[in-house]
């Protein structure tokens, strides 16, 4: 009859020897896993932090809100906090199974191939993903912005890490893969330029005209809601042409995007008004052809 193997008496010499070997290791290991995840989580607040402050001074006074943009950089923090905690959880529960003697091999190898089959099937996941990444970090669009694709031009309703869905001007809902796209043209960033054409009368005063309507736009800073529709006061380029007893003049104008038929509508409505107390004429209409108001021949 065979013996039992027993198992060896645990001792306080081999309790402390335990300790100040693998036990000693794993502790450490711990303990660098929970002090690099506090330091690469401080780098990333620290850099979103940074990113925002310099949005928020290049973007004074522009009429931009960011609040869009706090926002994304945020999610695009706490993600990389999600990853950072991710990778530094695994690499410390593998080295405390190789510190406690589990073999590493086979589970390695499951891995590895496993990782090579997924990625051979999901290379579009990835470089969605990927494009996604950089789509929010660099922030080419956003929630409410009109872009332009190449293949659809709409509004921006939702963006993820994977797909971005845009609704055009016939209210078709659109799904774009964030790989697929080449090329972004945003309408809403920066500032839009507007030309605004007032026709008056061909024999009207072009100098008083012009300085009428100057003083007409120049009020239009003091209005509230409209002061904050604009990015900086409408310019008065002078006369654009004269055709059919009309002399047109145009004007100049930068707002905020997506608010140019808005702020054009304000400037008619404002420039109409001063050409009408200044007794400044509007074009006189065009005889109809052959003297027949139906427009046929009589």
């Amino acid at each position: 009859m065979d013996r039992i193997r027993l198992a060896p008496p645990i001792t306080w010499e081999r309790t402390v020897d335990y300790l100040l070997g693998p036990g000693l290791m794993i502790l450490l290991t711990v303990i660098l896993a929970v002090l690099g995840r506090w330091l690469l989580h401080r780098l990333i607040a620290r850099t979103v932090d940074t990113m925002s402050s310099r949005a928020a001074s290049a973007r004074s006074g522009s009429g931009w809100t960011l609040a869009r943009h706090t926002q994304r950089m945020a999610t695009m923090g706490s993600l990389l906090r999600s990853v950072v905690t991710v990778v530094i959880a695994t690499v410390a529960v593998l080295t405390v199974m190789a510190i406690v003697g589990l073999p590493l091999g086979p589970l390695l190898a499951s891995a590895g191939v496993g990782g090579v089959a997924l990625g051979f099937g999901a290379q579009s996941l990835v470089r969605d993903f990927l494009s996604g990444v950089f789509m929010i970090l660099e922030d080419q669009y956003g929630v409410g912005d009109v872009i332009d694709t190449g293949e659809v031009v709409g509004t921006v309703q939702e963006v993820t890490l994977r797909t971005t869905r845009v609704v055009d001007a016939h209210g078709v809902t659109w799904y774009i893969r964030n790989g697929e796209i080449v090329r972004i043209g945003n309408k809403s960033q920066g500032m839009a330029t507007i030309l605004v054409d007032i026709p008056v009368a061909v024999d009207a005063d072009a100098s008083q005209t012009m300085s009428v309507m100057r003083a007409a736009l120049a009020e239009l800073a003091g209005v509230p809601g409209t002061a904050d529709l604009l990015v900086g006061e409408p310019e008065v380029l002078g006369v654009e042409s004269m055709d059919h007893g009309a002399m047109t003049i145009r004007v100049q104008a930068q707002c905020v995007p997506g608010e140019q038929l808005t702020v054009a509508r304000i400037i008619r409505e404002r420039v109409k008004a001063a050409l009408d107390a200044a007794g400044i004429r509007p074009p006189a209409p065009a005889p109809a052809p052959y003297g027949n108001p139906g427009g046929g021949r009589p």
